[in-house]
């Protein structure tokens, strides 16, 4: 019925949709922030590099104006793009570019750069992308074997190679950029054994065995393929220095996917069809995406996205929207979500409050714990999510998301004490009593070691449901006698902030957890335990409160190369006794890898669940999601 009432609905709103336009131009912003220190690797050349072919250029951006975008042939996003873009470097940590980049282990975004596979987490598949046909691994499972699609090329024209491939992640470990660093550790060598054949090489135990399979698939998923000839040309202007190549704005960078840059301010973001696109070949999509411009408008917070969409002027939203059902039970909209009941979405991610366990309070895990359990989980779905979410009293909290799949790696009645459901302000503040934790001068608030229990709970300013449930925790706190309040900053300082090797500005901050993933709920604990992530600086990977546990650690190390489904079980169990005990963090919702929600005044026929080609809800660009960018239809 919601599908039917948005169709009827469509046409009244394409009169005054296809008038929406961008605002006014402004100088781009190429600021940049200072990268980590690189960590130390040899880059080998292989093959040669290949001559170029002719090839039209895509669409000028010379004269590029983003007021006189076609209507119909333009989608805008809202939800993905927080402030100006700071460059277009693959390579780079630090473009704050989302609508171009995002490199993650739950499907990469493949607008502009491409990975060898695409992931969906409706099947954990890995579709071949720029690789052709399945990946093998050898009888020993040491090493990856994957051949590049002959088709495949360049915006140049010049092919993509195994060389191109191998020269990347040479490149990512010498720079020591978030690819660089997740990976070396796990991937010994990245060969061109020819130039349409690659081979990934595992990092090995003293017992020849691969130390994580699992990290290896998922770099299928995950990494961009760079070209080797511009990172040539990037290191001969850098004088090979791996900061100033992080640093660099990459404005000529050369790729492979079907759209590049077209225009880029403080107001919004650009990309346009690429229609020399490689992936028409019928050993592909066979035809290009349907939208030829991408365009994200930078709204101030989530409630001027909102407004934007409900108006017809945003077609894709990735941004959370307060009782969103009823944009079209009482507003009568054309909108629609993935699915048609709550909550709307597939929920595999958990956004998670950290603990930053350097503050001194926090370093204590009765303080943690205690905070933990005082949270109205209930109030946060009810009111963050609006209900958007299971419940953790339907789905009890551990390191796992609510699918099947994920739940049934543990044993919940080995963990069901060390759970708690929230709100337990009396077992709070009994916790806190026993561990000497008490008021000492009656001002209301507790002390510890002589210092009132007095913390800063942050997110990012306009993330509307993170900062309802930010709120939600300085609440808590007041009911059991520990002091938070809430902060707001920016995206763009929150970001450089939390990611620091070490940080003092922050004590309880908010980042999600990893999604479903080739890896996953591996990937999710190591995440959330892991002590290799302490000191790494531009730390996107993990472990952001700085915890360390050797046990925890063990466990991590042991469970990729561990086969035995019962002691898989045990291991994992075993891992969330120790979350669920030392409280590093504590997640405060179950939530969808997107908030999938889109307007049909416009385009129509976007992925819902059941669709017959199996496309995940990933607004049209992650992992197999960007495949619905060719299934798009104009409303008539």
């Amino acid at each position: 019925m919601k599908k039917l009432t948005a169709l009827l609905l469509a046409m009244l709103f394409v009169s005054t949709t296809l008038l929406a336009g961008c605002g006014k131009k402004e100088t781009e912003d190429t600021s940049k922030e200072v990268t980590p220190e690189p960590t130390k690797a040899a880059v080998e050349e292989t093959t040669p590099d290949a001559e170029p072919t002719e090839a039209a250029p895509a669409e000028s951006t010379a004269d590029a104006d983003p007021n006189a975008l076609p209507r119909t042939e333009t989608l805008y996003y809202a939800g993905l793009q927080w402030g100006s873009v700071n460059g277009w470097n693959p390579l780079s940590d630090n473009n704050n570019n989302a609508l171009a980049f995002t490199q993650a282990a739950g499907g990469s975004r493949t607008l502009m750069y491409e990975t060898l596979y695409m992931y969906n987490m409706l099947d954990n598949s890995l579709t071949p992308l720029l690789a052709d046909g399945d990946f093998v691994w050898n009888d020993a499972m040491t090493e990856v074997t994957v051949k590049i699609k002959p088709a495949a090329k360049w915006s140049d024209g010049t092919p993509v190679t195994a060389d191109d491939v191998a020269y990347t992640f040479a490149t990512n470990v010498k720079v020591g950029n978030a690819q660089g660093t997740g990976f070396a550790s796990y991937i010994e060598d990245v060969v061109a054994v020819d130039p349409s054949t690659v081979v990934i090489k595992a990092k090995l135990d003293a017992n020849g065995k691969a130390i994580n399979p699992l990290l290896v698939n998922t770099y299928l998923g995950q990494v961009y393929v760079i070209q080797k000839a511009w990172i040539q040309t990037l290191e001969a202007r850098c004088n090979n220095d791996p900061d100033a190549m992080k640093n660099d704005p990459g404005e000529d960078s050369v790729y492979s996917g079907p759209y590049t840059k077209y225009f880029a301010d403080d107001q919004k973001v650009v990309l346009v069809r690429d229609d020399n696109y490689w992936g028409q070949d019928a050993s592909m999509w066979g035809k290009l995406p349907v939208p030829k411009y991408i365009c994200h408008t930078i709204y101030a917070d989530n409630a001027a996205g909102e407004v934007a969409f409900k108006a017809g002027e945003v077609d894709v939203c990735q941004q959370f929207i307060p009782n969103i059902q009823d944009l079209w039970l009482k507003d009568g909209l054309p909108i629609s979500t993935y699915m048609d009941e709550a909550p709307y979405g597939v929920c595999v991610n958990m956004p998670t409050a950290w603990f930053n366990l350097s503050t001194p309070g926090l370093d204590n895990v009765a303080v943690r714990k205690a905070i933990a359990m005082a949270v109205d989980y209930d109030a946060i779905n009810e009111n963050a999510m609006t209900g958007q979410s299971p419940k953790f009293s339907d789905v009890p909290r551990s390191c796992m998301n609510p699918t099947d799949g994920e739940q049934a790696t543990f044993d919940h009645d080995a963990v069901k004490d060390l759970q708690w459901v929230g709100n337990d302000i009396e077992g709070a503040k009994k916790l806190l009593d026993e561990a000497g934790i008490t008021d000492t001068d009656g001002d209301g608030f507790r002390e510890y070691n002589g210092t009132k229990l007095s913390f800063n709970a942050c997110c990012p300013n306009g993330w509307t449901d993170w900062m309802a449930a930010m709120e939600i925790v300085a609440a808590a706190g007041e009911k059991i006698g520990i002091e938070i309040t809430t902060e707001f900053p920016e995206w763009s300082v929150y970001q450089t902030v939390f990611t620091a090797a070490s940080q003092d500005q922050y004590d309880i901050f908010m980042w999600s957890t990893d999604s479903a993933n080739p890896s996953a709920p591996w990937s999710r604990i190591r995440q959330m335990m892991s002590s290799e992530f302490n000191g790494v600086e531009g730390n996107w990977s993990g472990n952001w409160g700085h915890y360390s546990n050797p046990k925890a650690d063990e466990i991590i190390q042991a469970i990729p190369s561990e086969t035995d489904p019962a002691k898989l079980k045990e291991l994992y169990t075993e891992a969330v006794k120790i979350y669920l005990t030392d409280v590093p963090s504590f997640s405060l919702m179950y939530r969808p890898n997107m908030f999938h929600a889109v307007n049909e005044s416009v385009w129509t026929n976007f992925p819902e669940k059941g669709n017959a080609n199996n496309i995940p809800p990933l607004i049209l660009s992650d992992g197999y999601g960007i495949a619905g960018l060719y299934e798009l239809t104009l409303v008539q």
